[in-house]
């Protein structure tokens, strides 16, 4: 299985953006991809997570009423929806897949990464 981040981009404070996580293989019903982002010299940080199955989904504080997390399952696609963005938005921003929904904040509870997209948004 692997994971591709694509959509990221520089914007002005106030744009929107929407990302893009594709992966290939299959998913179980426990799978739940997450959005985290890293800046430099900061560690990754939760931004909001989708069950594969199901409605369930959770998000960063920040980003709540901003950011959207929707998954389109025969396309193997989980989509990041940015609105309203932010200079403290400015990330690499990965996907990632975990079993683990109960720890679906905590990094190391994913066991495969994507290489990243980076979002920049410019004051």
């Amino acid at each position: 299985v692997q994971l591709v981040e694509s959509g990221g981009q520089l914007v002005q404070a106030g744009a929107s953006l929407r990302l893009s996580c594709a992966a290939s293989g299959r998913a179980s019903s426990n799978t739940a991809v997450g959005w985290f982002r890293q800046s430099p010299g900061k560690e990754r940080e939760f931004v909001a997570a989708i069950r594969w199955t199901g409605r369930s989904t959770y998000y960063e504080d920040s980003v709540k009423g901003r950011f959207t997390i929707s998954r389109d399952n025969p396309k193997n696609i989980v989509y990041l929806q940015m609105n309203s963005l932010r200079p403290e938005d400015t990330a690499l921003y990965h996907c990632g897949v975990t079993n683990s929904w109960a720890e679906v904040t905590i990094a190391n509870q994913y066991y495969l990464w994507g290489q990243g997209t980076q979002v920049t948004v410019s004051s």
